[in-house]
């Protein structure tokens, strides 16, 4: 049901709007209020899914109704209603946020089209919400300790700015998810961040996947295919296990950053992109690059920022939180009860050497959950647990 409040004085235009609106769709439940003060009072209280407001109201006119309410409850598509010399505000209220405006007396068509077009708005705003929500839940970082203080410390200086940041840390540490909070705090925030896990992909389709290729450029190329820099542009491309990179690859990439250009595989025709990477590796690319595996030059351009992601046996006085966070989220995502960890449960995971990382204690943390009893103790770990 999508419940719609119309707000307007007249009160013929306003039988006419309830009678148009609720004749359209049993699902349209329609309130109405006399004047703008009336109006916001119940926009205060109730949860509305579409507002419709006069423009010229006694006691409070429908630009002053639509900035209150904006601070309110700012997804709520408001659609203004204007008579003929009110048009050039309703143009200014689009500015102020309206989602459309109709004209008095209204037109059937339009004011169906411009409602239904309105309440799907809505719907869109709350999943995008929703999903954004659940991925940032996702992503997030837990811990108290220095070291991850002092990761979001970097995070918020670094991700406003273009800079590029490479991540070094082992496998399992949540590399990932330093490359999305910068993304996520960024100013591209609202165009794509595409990962690439470049030890995943065969070397000898990895231009392909990031540069595309044409058809015909190799066997099996039967059409033309945008690639990973193409996906990423205006947002951020995360280029993760980059030391596995071929030199080959490593060179495109060098000119991308270079030249903001690319070329798909198999033609010469320049493509511009406006990317911003963000590199991670769990190797010592010193090393790689004394043993001639990588780039020096392309290491230099990468590590403008570098944020090292430590071992969770280097913090393990954020082991009580990890468990605590996994036990809550593997508990809601299989619809099974939560279970307790009992202290000196924790402690004897706390002297484990984490080889795995935080994915490893997330596994264990999740078979204990299943296996385990109803509070988890040392006992269970030793059965479940062992290493």
């Amino acid at each position: 049901m999508s419940k719609i409040l119309v707000i307007e004085d007249e009160a013929a235009i306003r039988r006419v709007l309830i009678k148009i609106i609720s004749e359209e769709s049993d699902s349209y439940v329609v309130e109405e209020a006399e004047n703008g003060l009336e109006g916001i009072e119940k926009f205060k209280d109730n949860d509305y899914d579409l507002v419709l407001c006069d423009i010229k109201m006694p006691k409070m006119d429908g630009v002053e109704v639509l900035e209150k309410a904006k601070k309110i409850k700012p997804e709520i598509p408001f659609v203004m209603i204007s008579g003929h010399g009110d048009l050039d505000t309703a143009v200014n209220t689009m500015r102020l946020g309206a989602y459309d405006y109709i004209s008095k007396p209204p037109d059937l068509n339009r004011l169906l089209n411009t409602v239904r077009n309105a309440l799907d708005r809505k719907v869109l705003f709350v999943e995008n919400k929703r999903l954004k929500k659940k991925v940032s839940e996702n992503y997030e970082m837990i811990g108290e300790s220095d070291a991850i203080i002092h990761i979001k410390e970097m995070i918020d200086k670094v991700a406003a700015t273009d800079a590029r940041v490479l991540i070094t840390g082992p496998n399992g540490t949540g590399k990932e998810l330093v490359a999305h909070w910068l993304h996520e705090k960024s100013n591209r925030s609202k165009s794509p961040l595409i990962e690439v896990n470049c030890a995943a992909i065969p070397s000898e389709l990895i231009e392909s996947e990031l540069f595309g290729h044409v058809k015909g450029s190799f066997t099996g190329a039967n059409k033309d295919r945008a690639g990973k820099f193409e996906a990423a542009n205006n947002g951020t491309i995360f280029l993760d296990e980059i030391g596995d990179m071929s030199l080959s690859a490593q060179a495109k990439v060098l000119r991308a950053l270079q030249e903001n250009k690319i070329q798909r595989v198999g033609s010469d025709r320049d493509i511009k992109v406006n990317v911003r990477i963000i590199a991670a590796t769990n190797k010592n690319l010193k090393k790689e690059i004394k043993e001639g595996r990588f780039r020096e030059d392309l290491y230099h351009r990468l590590a403008v920022i570098l944020i090292k992601v430590p071992a969770l046996k280097d913090r393990i006085e954020d082991i009580p939180l990890l468990i605590n966070y996994f036990t809550k989220k593997i508990a809601l995502d299989q619809g099974v009860a939560q279970k307790e960890f009992l202290p000196e449960a924790i402690a004897l995971l706390q002297e484990y050497d984490w080889t795995g990382n935080i994915r490893e204690l997330r596994n264990i943390v999740e078979r204990l959950i299943i296996l385990g009893g109803q509070d988890v103790s040392v006992g269970d770990v030793n059965l479940f647990a062992s290493k």
